[in-house]
Order: C-alpha cells, then structure tokens, then sequence
C-alpha cells in the first residue's frame, strides 16, 4: 500500500476556517496525471497541490477537481508553509518551478510568506456590457481581458451583492471572472468565480491578482497595496507592483495532516 501524506492548510489568513483551503501533498516522485486528478477530484476543493523537491529545486502543480491548471497562489502559499513550517526546511527563500515554465520565488517574513508572480495586464474588452450583466446580474463600469476577464463597480456593496448565473459562463472565453472595486477598508476587494473549473466561486485566489495589481496600480498610482477577497471566508492579501512582476502575500495556517492509502 501507498501512503501519500496529505496537509490541508487554510492560506491567506492566520485563523483556521478563514481564507482559502488547499490540499498540499509532497512526494518523492510524480504520481501518474490521472491519480494527481483523481487526488484533487476526491479532495474537491479549489486547489490540490503536488510538489517534490530535486536537486534543491521544488517542483509544483496544481490541480482543481477538474483539471490541471498552470498558475496558483494560495495553494503555492500552502505549500511553502509546508516546506517552511512541517518539513523543517531551513532557508528563509524557496524557488518553485511548474510544469509550465513559470517560476515562482517565495520569501518567508516569521508567518508571513511573499511571492513572486508574473505581472499581467488587464485589456479593456470589446464584449458587450450587457452581456455581462446578463451573467452577473448587474451593469460593471467595465470590462477587460486578460488572463481571466474583469469586470469592475463602483462599491464594495455592488461586489457583495452579485449573484452570477453560473450556467451562462460557457457564452465567455474565459477560464474565470474577476468582479473588484475600491474597498472601504482596503485598497481595492474582489470575488472570483470558475465554474468551467469546477470552481463556483473561489475563497482567496492569488492567480486573479496577477490582473488585479497591474490594473490597480494604473488607477490608484499605488505601488503597495492592501486587497480583500469578499467570499464568505473572506482573505486579506498584501500586494506589490513592480512593472512585469507582481508580489503577493499573507498568513498560512496548517488545518490538517493525514494520509492518502493508495491500494
């Protein structure tokens, strides 16, 4: 029989039940694709993620309960709490290496944990506004193009309330839809939602603010910024731009640790 250990840790927050819950599996060696899906499809929350460590290099990939996907932040963020904080590794700045290309520097501050992200530009989109409002319930000022689309308000009240026809998503090219406005005791706020994903809404999604900070900082002229995703178990992410990189950060915190038995 197989054992795989499994954590679940709730990232960015410093309170379990708060933030994003993500399964963090090491190994020694890759588990066959269709097992690491199956893993995340039984785990069934936003993101499993799976790494290993080789010649001083950690290799990761993330994956929903319905695929693989090429870029996550909070359960790279549960990841390094791992490596940093279960494991017992003992440098203050770990390298991430994904399937992709991508690699993702990650720094530890005591709890906190800073990484280093792609930056990437929002471009105001053609799409009809009243398209949009036809899948969210409600008109945004805007809306653009990206990584995922974007659609911005006016309030953090318009963001709270919206209430998305998730079976209208399929009439858009996009994996996912960020809404956002300034927020009352935050720079900006945003929900995330990814049906084709399987990913109603998401908790926290670090991935989104690789959108996010570039568009914000062009709004607000503000290098540092404060961020708060309003889903129901809410996260607080501290934001830096820096022109074609972006940083991330926040708190961890280990929920769980258990084993998975492969027969």
């Amino acid at each position: 029989m197989n054992k795989i250990v499994l954590y679940k840790v709730d990232a960015f927050t410093d309170k379990i039940f708060r933030g994003n819950p993500a399964a963090v599996c090491p190994l020694n060696e890759w588990l066959p694709d269709n097992v690491m899906q199956l893993i995340a499809s039984e785990n069934n929350l936003s993101e499993t993620a799976f790494f290993l460590i080789d010649d001083g290099e950690v290799l990761i990939r993330w994956f929903t309960p319905e695929v693989e996907i090429e870029l996550c932040g909070h359960a790279t963020l549960a990841s390094a709490h791992i490596i940093f904080n279960e494991i017992g590794y003992g440098k203050e700045k770990l390298v991430f290496k994904t399937a992709f290309g991508e690699k993702i520097i990650v720094l530890k501050e005591g709890n906190y944990f800073s990484m280093d992200f792609p930056s990437c530009p929002p471009e105001k989109s053609d799409i009809d506004l009243e398209t949009i409002k036809n899948i969210l319930g409600t008109r945004p000022n805007d809306f653009f193009s990206g990584i995922y689309g974007l659609a911005t308000f006016n309030t953090e009240e318009e963001i709270t309330a919206i209430s998305p026809k998730f079976d209208l998503f399929n009439n858009l090219p996009f994996k996912g839809i960020i809404v956002s406005a300034p927020g009352n005791n935050s720079d900006f706020v945003s929900r995330f939602f990814a049906p084709s994903l399987g990913i109603k809404e998401d908790p926290v999604t670090g991935s989104a603010h690789c959108l996010l900070i570039p568009y914000w900082y062009k709004r607000l002229k503000k290098k540092q910024m404060l961020a708060y995703q309003l889903s129901s178990r809410g996260g607080k992410l501290f934001c830096s731009y820096n022109q074609n990189r972006v940083k991330i950060g926040g708190n961890a915190v280990t929920f769980l640790k258990g084993e998975i038995l492969l027969t």
